[in-house]
């Protein structure tokens, strides 16, 4: 992949070739074929669209976060060096050019599955089903929730994102979720929350009412749009 002249994002790309096949042992299968759906999106997005180059760009560094953080390319995006710079043709471009050394995904699975490690790691948080969930917000839990499906106990969502004692979910969990686009892809919301942070100095969800809100919500937006 040319590099001339290329901004943090062509970067991003360019590593994620340079380091394919480690990126794919690394995620497994399952979430691999997740990173190949993200970048056929990015792919399929019109170059001229910035808003939507910039949201599907943000869905491939979501999945990608969920790699070690000894890995390289996640160690590139924990770095303040690396930051979305302003889409353009180029972007989709390469992604389209990204997207031609890759392996077709493995086949889907059926209706059961397996967690991987990491969904493991994140399931293990403490959580509220949903009938708790709903509870506590006194009816449908809002879009913005990270909502995390267990193989055997259904929809959990992490105990962290709500109040203490039986409290609503904190706005600010629902503003950093909008960023990381919780909607779309829960287990790369829940691996920022879970995972540490050198810009913040801990993890997310441990230090969320230690620091103030503003700066949470900055680290997000960091990420999700390189502001």
């Amino acid at each position: 992949m040319n590099e001339q002249g290329a901004g943090s994002a062509d970067r991003l790309l360019a590593l994620i070739g340079e380091h394919r096949d480690t990126i794919r042992q690394a995620l497994g299968d399952d979430r691999h074929a997740v990173l190949l759906a993200r970048l056929t999106a990015l792919a399929g997005t019109a170059p001229e669209d910035d808003r939507a180059v910039r949201r599907a760009l943000q869905a491939v560094r979501l999945v990608l976060l969920e790699l070690p953080s000894g890995h390289p390319v996640r160690r590139e995006l924990d770095s303040p060096r690396i930051a979305v710079t302003p889409p353009g043709p180029g972007t989709v471009a390469g992604a389209r050019e990204l997207m031609a050394w890759f392996s077709l995904p493995s086949p889907a699975r059926g209706p059961s599955y397996h967690p991987d490690p990491e969904q493991q790691r994140l399931l293990g948080e403490p959580a509220l089903s949903d009938a708790e969930a709903r509870e506590r917000c006194g009816g449908t839990p809002p879009a913005e929730l990270i909502r995390l499906r267990g193989p055997e106990d259904g929809d959990r969502y992490p105990e962290f994102q709500f109040g203490p004692g039986g409290g609503t979910p904190h706005g600010v969990v629902l503003e950093v979720n909008r960023l990381l686009l919780a909607d779309i892809d829960p287990w790369g919301a829940a691996a920022w929350w879970f995972s540490g942070n050198t810009w913040l100095g801990g993890t997310p969800a441990a230090l969320l009412g230690r620091l103030p809100d503003h700066r949470l919500v900055g680290a997000a937006r960091e990420l999700a749009e390189g502001e």
